[in-house]
């Protein structure tokens, strides 16, 4: 059975896991799910057509499945997806999507989505990323696994960050982050590899020296961006690692990429 505090508003069609609770004054519309052992704190909205994770808890004040920021938008039932274990802290804002778009945001599993954070419409969290405080990302944007990003810092519209990156706080970012780079500035620029997160996560020296290596070859080989990746692809096509970097290049066509501070 679900906990429904009596001040709370669970519009009919709703539809609510085991454990489910819903704290004082918060708003569940229609078309939402919250599955097992989710927990919405008071003066919470989800609305829309949105399906909330086992385990995660909704802080007080965020709102969740509301309308894209969009002008093309016609009210068509697009969607907010949300993966299990989730913290999504107070004041944080996710709109569901286009339908130009993907029709769907989305949010993986074990995210930590800190105060006052946004994720606009057609975007794509992948697992146990971190937004800190008030980060914010543009329509369509997608963030790789364990991403982390600083507080402050701003994700442009279809930029796309990669696994295990590191944003600075109050960053900027309008071209692409690779998979394992730390970015920085207010137009960022990479600093170098994301080391310490690579540490945390348990790559092996070897892995840590290979993805060294190919970043500056990536960068600084001659050729054409393309010939560099090429000769990236070859020289360690047995370092996974090495291969997320380049599949992430390629993936994005002639989508510029965030470069090395001179």
């Amino acid at each position: 059975m679900a906990e429904i505090h009596p001040t709370a508003i669970v519009a009919d069609g709703a539809r609510l896991g085991a454990n489910v609770s819903i704290g004082p004054f918060s708003i569940i519309g229609a078309d939402v799910v919250l599955e097992d052992d989710v927990a919405v704190h008071g003066h919470a909205l989800v609305d829309g057509h949105t399906t909330i994770g086992a385990r995660t808890t909704v802080y007080s004040y965020a709102a969740i499945g509301g309308p894209p920021q969009d002008t093309s938008y016609r009210g068509e039932p697009t969607e907010v997806i949300i993966g299990a274990d989730c913290i999504i802290r107070e004041q944080v804002t996710i709109h569901r999507g286009t339908a130009r778009g993907r029709g769907k945001t989305v949010v993986g599993n074990k995210c930590f989505l800190m105060i006052g954070c946004h994720v606009a419409h057609d975007c794509v969290v992948g697992n146990e990323v971190v937004m800190v405080n008030s980060a914010t990302l543009g329509g369509h944007t997608e963030i790789g696994e364990h991403a982390i990003l600083g507080g402050l810092s701003a994700i442009q519209q279809h930029c796309r960050i990669g696994a295990h990156a590191f944003i600075g706080g109050l960053s900027g970012i309008t071209t692409d982050v690779i998979p394992f780079v730390s970015a920085i500035g207010d137009r960022a620029e990479i600093g170098g590899l994301n080391i310490v997160g690579l540490k945390r996560r348990g790559f092996d020296r070897p892995t840590i020296h290979a993805l060294r290596a190919a970043y500056k070859a990536v960068f600084e080989g001659g050729g054409t961006r393309e010939d560099r990746v090429a000769r990236v692809a070859d020289a360690y096509a047995d370092v996974p690692a090495v291969l997320m970097i380049v599949d992430f290049i390629r993936a994005g066509g002639d989508r510029p990429l965030c470069m090395p501070r001179d």
